[in-house]
């Protein structure tokens, strides 16, 4: 590969760095104001190429520097130096900065074009949502220009945001160390991903949990109380109980006949087991078993919630009344009454509303586990 971005769009360049000479600078220029904490330099860093020593892993880490309220920012200074010492003889270690929304998506394609042998997510859910719809366009996966190069790019994580809670699935502690360890070993495993098509055939790729109704509006009110932490879940709940009516829905499971759902809560189509900050929502969804799990909650009122929230978060909801589980490999899901208002979100991230239709993508990524 033999480049790497490094934009400081948020933060002088650490000297260190500056001087290290396996990173050379290339970004996109998308101007965006600073966090008021932070020092703001609007240089961009730039070089020419460099070609990657044989044997040498090209690794690109894409921050959100504005995540958790800019505790990623943080945490990734402090970490940088340890992950540099420890990846160092064996990796070029490229950096890129985030500066607004899809940019991660943007970098982890010109990254695995350019052959870069990982991409590794540092941040929450968001960030990591944004990584692996950079392994796609239009419908197909991004490959590496270099048709000799028969090595995909792999997918890692470093989880420093507010939830993560993809990493919860893994059983992976909330700790920068552990992830680099996991990244020096290199050990990659196939993991699937969820596709989303929309009416005019957008598509849209997951790796957590896919969400339709009272879910997804509750997400949807909880990312503008970030700065609240994990409290932001709580309180988006309580925003989107506020009007909310259970609706009926009809779907079409696997491409078979359709069926009525009715009075339904919410809809969550699982590829892996956590959302909404630790809820352990689909407790047997497995990113390696090539289905998803769909919990459909129906008929729930405000106190139902309350009564059994401890039930959602320990994963043993599947045993209380109007609570049903399937496998499936492709759901497609419309609401009856036709008001176009039903939310539906992935990852935490809002995605408009239904209709909608799920199908998973087997072995789809290399993640490094």
């Amino acid at each position: 590969m033999g480049w790497c971005y490094y934009q400081v769009a948020l933060g002088r360049a650490p000297p260190s760095l500056m001087a290290n000479s396996s990173v050379v600078a290339r970004a996109e220029q998308r101007p965006m104001a600073p966090p008021p904490d932070l020092p703001f330099d609007r240089t961009l860093l730039r070089g020419g190429s460099l070609s990657a020593s044989r044997g040498r892993r090209d690794l690109v880490f894409v921050v959100n520097p504005r995540g958790a309220n800019g505790k990623t920012w943080k945490e990734w200074k402090k970490l940088l130096p340890y992950l540099r010492s420890r990846l160092g003889e064996d990796c070029n270690i490229c950096e890129s900065f985030t500066s607004g929304p899809c940019h991660a998506t943007d970098i982890t394609r010109e990254s695995i074009r350019e052959g870069a042998d990982a991409v590794i997510a540092v941040g929450g859910d968001g960030t990591l949502h944004e990584v692996v719809n950079g392994f796609f366009w239009a419908g197909k996966p991004v490959t590496n220009q270099d048709t000799a190069t028969s090595r995909s790019t792999a997918l890692g994580l470093i989880p420093l945001g507010t939830g993560s809670d993809f990493a919860r699935t893994f059983g992976w502690k909330n700790d920068p160390h552990d992830a680099v360890e996991r990244i020096a070993k290199g050990q990659r495993s196939q993991i699937d991903v969820g596709v989303i098509v929309g009416e005019n055939e957008e598509r849209h790729y997951f790796l957590n949990v896919a969400d339709i109704h009272l879910s997804a509006k509750a997400g949807y009110y909880a990312s503008r109380y970030k700065r609240f932490g994990n409290l932001c879940y709580v309180f988006g709940a309580l925003q989107a109980f506020i009007g909310h009516h259970n609706q009926d829905f009809r779907i079409k499971v696997n491409d078979g006949e359709w069926e009525t759902i009715p009075q339904v809560t919410a809809l969550c189509i699982g590829n892996a087991k956590f959302f909404g900050g630790g809820m352990k929502i689909t407790p047997n969804a497995d990113p390696s078993s090539g289905n998803f799990e769909v919990v459909i909650l129906q008929d729930f009122r405000w106190y139902d919630f309350i009564l059994k929230v401890h039930k959602l978060y320990n994963g043993t909801h599947l045993s209380v009344n109007n609570v049903s589980s399937r496998s499936v490999h492709s759901i497609e899901v419309e609401e009856i009454s036709g008001t176009g208002s039903i939310f539906v979100q992935s990852d935490g991230e809002h995605l408009g509303f239904l209709p909608r239709k799920f199908r998973v993508l087997p072995s789809a990524i290399e993640m490094i586990c």
